[in-house]
């Protein structure tokens, strides 16, 4: 692996779960400097989920240069090879998650989607305060790993776990 770690987050629209984790994931490699976050959709939406951009900013976050993007940007020859993929969709709920082709090690992060939540708009922004919440959870827990003490079986299995953490 690279010294720069490049993580790409996967989901069906990008413009929600995918983009929080971009952006949490960037915000904590500020201070780390391991990392460079990405995120892209099998179907991008092409915007950004207003309730997304609020939890951004309420957590102070910078949404600069965030967009709701095709997975395909990162399948040519010139674009940044990946590290990880992680896939952060809700497979349980009958979404589908796109796979990404290639080397990087992958792992299955589902959150339930918020965007989907209907009622109130108390309700919307409750299911994006837990979505937030449970991404910086798994993205702090993915940037604490020792990678120097881990091979690639055992980096695997540290990823499933905590793809069920919440």
């Amino acid at each position: 692996m690279s010294t720069k770690l490049n993580v790409l987050f996967l989901c069906t629209g990008n413009s929600s779960r995918s983009i929080m984790a971009e952006a949490i994931l960037n915000d904590i490699s500020i201070n780390k400097g391991r990392f460079q976050g990405f995120s892209a959709g099998s179907r991008p939406t092409g915007t950004i989920n207003p309730y997304a951009l609020e939890q951004l900013e309420k957590n102070h976050l910078s949404s600069n240069g965030l967009r709701s993007k095709s997975w395909t940007e990162f399948s040519s020859a010139d674009a940044p090879v990946m590290d990880f993929v992680f896939t952060v969709c809700d497979a349980t709920a009958g979404e589908s998650c796109p796979v990404f082709p290639g080397k990087a090690l992958t792992a299955h992060w589902g959150i339930p989607d918020p965007a989907a939540v209907e009622g109130t708009e108390m309700d919307k922004r409750r299911a994006f305060v837990a979505a937030f919440k449970q991404l910086q959870n798994r993205i702090q827990l993915l940037t604490s790993l020792p990678f120097e003490k881990l091979d690639r079986d055992a980096l695997q299995t540290e990823l499933d776990s905590i793809g069920r953490s919440a």
